[in-house]
Formats: structure tokens, C-alpha cells, sequence
């Protein structure tokens, strides 16, 4: 059997009043290329800053967008080779 091996790395910058939180989600693939994702976290002002709350959003959000864009090249690439329709989500 062969082994692939992908790589997702997450890149976090918070504004410096902690009220804006930016995640970049990079996912590298040996044999297909990469792909790059952004999500954003907004802190309402009258919330607590909780820092790790912001990287956790922003970052879900990223993974999301990574996730869907995964997806609809899959279901692309079923429909390019004349498969059975694949829903993207």
C-alpha cells in the first residue's frame, strides 16, 4: 500500500487590540499542490478578550473553507472522469 502524507499548517495574527483574529490555512500535498484557506474571528467589544477563543474561530473557519474547497475539487474531478455525480456538501 502507499503512503501519502499531507500537511496543514495554520498561521494566526491577532490585531493589536485583540478584537480581530486572522487564521491562513495552507495545506500541502506531495502529488497535487496546495491549497489556502483564510477564516476570520471578530471579538465584539463589549466581549472579554479571550485570545484563544479568536484562534480557535479563525481557525475553524479556515479548516472549513480548506475542507470545502477539498471537496469540490473531488467532486470535479468525479465529474471530469464521467462518474456518478458527487455532492460537494
Amino acid at each position: 500500500m502507499r503512503s501519502k502524507q499531507w500537511t496543514v499548517q495554520i498561521y494566526i495574527s491577532e490585531d493589536d487590540t485583540d478584537e480581530r483574529t486572522l487564521a491562513r490555512a495552507v495545506l500541502s500535498a506531495e502529488d497535487s499542490g496546495w491549497h489556502e484557506s483564510v477564516g476570520v474571528a471578530r471579538r465584539n467589544p463589549d466581549d472579554r478578550a479571550v485570545p484563544e477563543i479568536g484562534d480557535e474561530l479563525a481557525a475553524g473557519r479556515a479548516l472549513m473553507d480548506l475542507a470545502d474547497k477539498l471537496l469540490g475539487d473531488a467532486a470535479e474531478d468525479v465529474a471530469r472522469l464521467g462518474g456518478p455525480t458527487v455532492e460537494a456538501r
